[in-house]
């Protein structure tokens, strides 16, 4: 993706179900699960550089003895600082007694993070700074072990507002109005509940305070708390969370918006953001790696039991396709041939653009993640390429001679790698002026790869706001003097914010918004723009169930056509002598590249929770009213 644009959060959860000293023996090392862990967290990296932490809790030590521990960072390489500081630790103790180094219950005694239970979380700040207190996992405490309470997890909540009044009508007092921490104490304030009905049954069966711990233990509900906390939650998400005593869960939203995907085993039960983790870290195959259902929540209890429950009724699935198209990691086997399918079924498009003049066009991409998409744009192309050379050879017929058909024959599909981003280069002036010539250079561009009368088609994997492009990307590939530059954009146009996850909150960020507004200014219609702002102002004090996104009727008068070649207005600049020109893929092909997720709202404003509609409309009056604060 050209623009810069903050990413989902990854989960991982691990749970050992053998002792530490089985894995001592099996593997060589105590320290198996903190291995996979840092494992697992690494291959999620794409999902989160601005922070990171890990939480592990111990199993049946005695009391006294520290079983929860926690760290977090949010230093430039946050999961390598996290894991320097837990192997620092790890020699420290050696150094300090060499003996423990075989003894695994020594190991686990003495050594934090040491534990059967692990829980990792690499973090993109959506909004509020990115300060350690921001970082999950959060950690509730209690002296109670059944109510200490470890929550991560790659969500962003509508309703937090909502939320929050909740929690003081329950008598309350939340120390800020952010979602992780709502969600927490919800979740807190049933767990505590629950504790206290179990500790009731367990002195009226004769027990015993020590005696009642088991018992708590033994018959706490943990999906009817879940039932409960998360009754009113309007979001996407894929939460993890554990109990002090050793309970943990692993629950996903009703519409599937975010994903999760686990594994399990004698050994282990594993989860994790992306399937492609689990099936590296512990060399299991595709097919072994199933998906949590939406609505439903995977629940490993102490005893290392673990079931699939369902927590809230499922919705009309709407698992996240940008997430498909950008965010996840590219080597799952479903996920790379979906985004080779956007690259084959915008080909159309792009074929009819260069006026199938295959010969005189170059095929290139932006680094480096549109790079799969270009792919099955490729297969495209030389589809179309052996249909120009069989019509070529029997429009010939029986005049064909040897040198024609090794001209024909000769004829290939030119592809180059022009866009290649200089790493290195930041822009350290912050002056207007003087900022935008430096932008310019972040990309270098291969010279002497296209001809001045060359078509030039480099896919994108979307456009978003669309600065990078109009700033630096086609300032470089105009140096190359092309006749046209074709910028195909795999993903179709982004007309609406994200809510669930992905920061996309400022309808006035989106060009395909601003595209439309310019399309009402030259039509003389812009007296829309005032009107759908009444329309939305007056959704904001309806109940979520009656309300309308509004902001579809600034799009309806237009063709996607019309907009596309707005866009391609917007992002061109006067320097530009090349002919511009912007493809998106369309909601149908979309649909038929991704099948399984067709989430699509910042597309077509079809948003999967009521919440949704209410913070579009939310993001519109604020755009009318020049507030620039955040619609969720």
């Amino acid at each position: 993706m050209s623009d810069a644009l903050k990413h989902e959060c990854g989960i991982a959860l691990i749970r050992l179900l053998k002792p530490l000293e089985y894995y001592k023996e099996k593997y060589g090392t105590a320290f198996y699960g903190v291995n996979k862990m840092y494992l697992m967290m690494e291959k999620q990296h794409n999902r989160g550089q601005d922070g990171a932490g890990f939480a592990s809790i111990k199993l049946d030590v005695d009391p006294g003895e520290r079983y929860i521990s926690r760290i977090r960072s949010n230093e430039s390489q946050p999961i390598q600082d996290i894991f320097a500081q837990i192997n620092e630790r790890i020699n420290l103790e050696f150094e300090r007694s060499p003996s423990i180094k075989e003894d695994v219950s020594e190991q686990k005694k003495r050594i934090p993070y040491v534990g059967e239970l692990l829980l990792g979380h690499v973090r993109y700040g959506t909004f509020g700074g990115n300060s350690i207190e921001t970082v999950h996992p959060f950690l509730r405490q209690n002296n109670w072990m059944h109510r200490n309470l470890i929550i991560a997890g790659n969500f962003n909540m509508t309703n937090t507002t909502e939320l929050f009044q909740n929690l003081i009508k329950l008598g309350m007092h939340p120390k800020e109005k952010a979602d992780t921490i709502t969600v927490m104490e919800k979740i807190g304030h049933f767990l505590d509940d629950a504790v206290r009905k179990q500790y009731k049954k367990a002195k009226a069966a004769g027990l015993n305070k020590e005696q009642a711990s088991p018992f708590i233990i033994e018959n706490l509900d943990l999906a009817k708390i879940l039932r409960k906390a998360a009754k009113d939650w309007d979001g996407g998400y894929a939460m993890a969370g554990l109990l002090g005593h050793g309970d943990s869960f692993v629950l996903r939203d009703p519409a599937g918006i975010r994903p999760a995907y686990f594994y399990r085993d004698d050994e282990v039960v594993v989860v994790a953001s992306e399937r492609p983790a689990i099936q590296t870290v512990f060399n299991v195959p595709f097919e072994e790696v199933q998906e949590l259902d939406p609505g439903h929540a995977l629940i490993v209890k102490k005893n290392g039991t673990s079931k699939i429950s369902q927590i809230l009724e499922p919705l009309e699935r709407k698992s996240c396709s940008f997430e498909r198209i950008y965010f996840s990691r590219g080597s799952d086997a479903e996920i790379y041939q979906e985004r080779k399918d956007l690259g084959r079924f915008v080909m159309p498009k792009v074929l009819e653009a260069i006026d199938y003049d295959t010969e005189n066009t170059v095929f290139s991409f932006i680094p480096n993640t549109a790079e799969t998409s270009f792919y099955g744009m490729l297969e495209a192309a030389q589809d179309e390429l052996n249909k120009q050379k069989n019509e070529a050879i029997l429009k010939e017929g029986s005049d064909l001679t040897n040198e024609r058909l090794e001209e024909i024959q000769a004829h290939t599909i030119r592809t180059e790698k022009l866009a290649i981003k200089d790493v290195k280069l930041r822009t350290f002036i912050t002056e207007d002026s003087s900022r935008d010539d430096l932008v310019a250079h972040v990309y270098d561009v291969t010279y002497g790869v296209v001809r001045p009368n060359d078509n030039l088609v480099i896919i994108d994997d979307s456009i978003v706001r669309g600065t990078t492009l109009k700033k630096s990307i086609l300032k470089m590939l105009d140096r190359l003097n092309p006749k046209q530059i074709i910028v195909v954009s795999s993903a179709p146009q982004i007309r609406y914010p994200d809510c669930y996850g992905i920061d996309m909150a400022r309808l006035e960020d989106l060009v395909a918004f601003n595209a439309a507004l310019e399309l009402h200014k030259e039509r003389g219609t812009y007296n829309v723009v005032e009107e759908i702002y009444h329309k939305c102002k007056s959704q904001l004090s309806m109940a979520d169930s009656d309300v309308v996104n509004y902001v579809k009727e600034l799009y309806d008068p237009f063709t996607d056509e019309e907009l596309s070649d707005k866009i391609a207005n917007i992002i061109n600049d006067e320097s530009i002598t090349s002919e511009v020109k912007v493809i998106f893929q369309s909601v149908s092909d979309l649909h038929k590249a991704c099948p399984k997720n067709l989430g699509d709202w910042y597309f077509t404003g079809d948003y999967p929770t009521n919440g949704g509609n209410r913070v579009v409309n939310r993001a519109y009056v604020h755009f009318f009213e020049g507030n620039p604060a955040r619609a969720y």
